[in-house]
């Protein structure tokens, strides 16, 4: 018996990394899911992946009305909507503030923020009514402290989802729809070299080298995997997080837990060995 069984689950930016680790995880707990992004091939490729028991839709979730129909075809198909994972994002200009192109800062906020606000819209026009749902939003370490993203502009919008996040489920927590994110911190993805200006056809090959930079970033020497967060997705899909809501899970290893022990006690050593102290 599978975690999500009977559930009816969106998953929006799913044709790659955190979306389509999600679309398989969802699927292998018994979820209903239709999943949605941009790209044609891709999602298809993810549809394939796990035997075509998930459906694509070929959405850009910063455009109102295409979120819309998503969540009215999910209705009309099954009968409801129980899950809304607002998963889709992207990097944001890397650049310092003086020199921010301002159609570049309005795309950064409109992928990782309009695109959570338009999903969590739909989705609590659909479950108010049944006051029943889980709405579960990717935020990031990066809106938690600065220095964790490429893009001041992205960390910002993430932010903004984290909080949004908290008082959204404030509001929707009183008829019965939870509402949580999901913080990742260094998790391999394509997103590193879509940011950093690789070619198309080569973003999500960087995954590999994000991997190997990322590995000794937290506490725990490995790089965090798409898959590591689509567990939290699946925690908070479940009825097994049925009291927790206005929430943000952190997905990062450690990082945000402060300063390394290692590097801590290397330089206390050094300290000990300048003050002519004996350990």
């Amino acid at each position: 018996m599978g975690r999500l069984d009977g559930k009816v689950c969106i998953i929006t930016g799913a044709t790659s990394g955190i979306g389509a680790a999600s679309v398989e995880r969802f699927v292998a707990e018994g979820a209903t899911v239709i999943f949605c992004g941009r790209r044609l091939t891709e999602g298809e490729a993810v549809a394939k992946a796990v035997n075509g028991k998930a459906e694509f839709r070929q959405v850009d979730c910063t455009v109102e009305t295409e979120v819309a129909a998503l969540v009215d075809h999910a209705v009309a198909k099954h009968g409801r909507l129980d899950v809304m994972f607002n998963n889709a994002g992207g990097p944001g200009p890397v650049c310092g503030i003086a020199e921010m192109p301002i159609d570049g800062y309005e795309a950064g906020v409109a992928v990782n923020l309009r695109t959570v606000v338009i999903g969590m819209k739909h989705a609590a026009r659909v479950m108010k009514p049944r006051r029943q749902g889980s709405i579960i939003n990717t935020g990031s370490i990066a809106g938690h402290q600065a220095g964790y993203s490429s893009s001041i502009i992205y960390s910002a919008a993430k932010a903004a989802v984290n909080h949004l996040t908290r008082v959204v489920g404030m509001e929707l927590g009183e008829v019965g729809i939870r509402v949580n994110s999901i913080s990742p911190g260094p998790i391999a993805t394509g997103i590193f070299g879509k940011a950093l200006g690789a070619e198309k056809d080569k973003q999500e090959a960087t995954a590999r080298i994000a991997e190997q930079a990322l590995s000794q970033v937290a506490p725990i020497k490995r790089a965090g995997q798409p898959v590591d967060v689509a567990h939290a997705a699946v925690f908070l899909a479940s009825d097994e997080s049925s009291y927790i809501n206005a929430t943000d899970i952190v997905v990062d290893g450690g990082v945000l837990g402060g300063r390394q022990w290692t590097p801590q006690q290397q330089g206390l050593d050094a300290m000990r060995r300048a003050m002519g102290i004996s350990h």
